[in-house]
């Protein structure tokens, strides 16, 4: 069996980052989305990106975790996962505003098996 490198946690995150691009997408694209449905110009709202969206603030902004904050690194590492894993969400939620709007700034991402 292999011995585990010091360097196999970054593979391993280099190797999930079609999630990375996935959260910054959705960050990228909410916002011009919030502005087109409240001016009226985009329907229908995407009613389970403002879910996912308001989920993802609440858990960050929250006292109540799932892994307390003053645990130094672990508690803060969970809130990263747990925030980037419903920004994910968000952004599958805009697949039909991207399409509306002709973004395109990247392909449809799946994870790596």
């Amino acid at each position: 069996m292999p011995k585990p490198s010091f360097w196999s946690p970054f593979s391993r995150l280099r190797k999930r980052g079609w999630a990375i691009s996935r959260i910054f997408r959705a960050l990228k694209t909410f916002m011009p989305m919030l502005k087109d449905v409240l001016s009226g110009r985009y329907r229908p709202i995407p009613w389970a990106a403002f879910g996912w969206m308001i989920a993802a603030l609440v858990y960050l902004v929250s006292p109540l975790d799932l892994i307390p904050d003053f645990i130094v690194l672990i508690g803060v590492l969970d809130d990263v996962v747990i925030v980037g894993w419903l920004l994910t969400r968000v952004d599958r939620s805009l697949a039909d505003y991207r399409a509306w709007r002709g973004i395109d700034d990247m392909p449809e991402v799946t994870p790596e098996p």
